[in-house]
């Protein structure tokens, strides 16, 4: 009789994540996810109002979590929340901030705040879910939200897209550094989603019509498009994966 393999579990029970950027959009529906297959998720935003209600919500599905008001830029805050935490297996790093504008009409004080948040916070909350991952000998996964615009350019997008490709080449450089210690950390890159942060942009019928002709599968993405990348890198099937990006964009970057 023949012995064949067996697919590893997408499930994440006994697991504690941590997702910011929790309160609304993909990062919402990213903790929903991470609930959905079993882990306790510490829901992460600023608004407190919006961060209960999703927790609630949460909570009467039958998953388990908890809210921790908090904005990541505020970098010896973000800290102390990872100091007090339990071990922490999973963190999905949704929070980040467009303020799209032509280059030339780029103000000091929008490139600071999207670098700050987009970058410099990413980077920080990295440090800091691998510093208790390496502390705990058990490893984990690190997920970063990054974008297409991670791997091509976009119209009025300079700074945005800066973040991104820094993310990315953040991202490998971790995974080098940080593999021996089994911690993965990746990014999921989408193409358009519709969320509140993206809403301004759907509300231009020229720059629908460039998302449209770029997008190959015809449509924009939605956030349940995203879930289900964010389970497969936290869990066990992708126990092999890290330094790398999984881009949900409709074959935008196809060309």
């Amino acid at each position: 009789m023949t012995d064949l393999p067996q697919t590893p579990s997408l499930r994440l029970d006994g697991r504690r994540a941590l997702v910011t950027g929790a309160s609304s959009g993909i990062g919402q529906g990213c903790a929903a996810a991470l609930a959905q297959a079993g882990a306790h998720v510490v829901c992460v935003a600023r608004g407190a109002e919006k961060l209960l209600a999703t927790v609630d919500a949460i909570i009467k599905e039958g998953g388990s979590a908890e809210a921790q008001a908090l904005d990541v830029a505020d970098l010896d805050a973000m800290n102390a929340v990872f100091d007090a935490q339990e071990t922490i297996d999973v963190v999905v790093n949704a929070a980040g901030l467009a303020r799209h504008s032509p280059a030339l009409e780029t103000t000091p004080e929008d490139y600071n705040a999207v670098m700050n948040l987009n970058l410099r916070a990413a980077y920080f909350l990295s440090t800091a879910a691998a510093r208790g991952m390496k502390k705990s000998g058990n490893g984990g996964s690190i997920i970063h939200i990054s974008s297409q615009m991670g791997h091509v350019g976009g119209i009025d997008r300079a700074v945005y897209c800066a973040t991104k490709h820094g993310l990315e080449g953040m991202v490998k450089s971790m995974a080098i550094e940080w593999g021996p210690d089994r911690i993965r950390i990746n990014t999921v890159c989408p193409t358009f989603i519709r969320t509140p942060l993206t809403q301004p942009t759907f509300e231009n019928p020229e720059r629908v019509a460039w998302i449209e002709e770029k997008i190959k599968l015809g449509r924009v993405g939605e956030v349940e498009d995203i879930m289900g990348a964010v389970v497969y890198l936290a869990s066990d099937a992708a126990s092999l994966i890290t330094g790398t990006s999984l881009i949900i964009d409709g074959g935008w970057t196809a060309d």
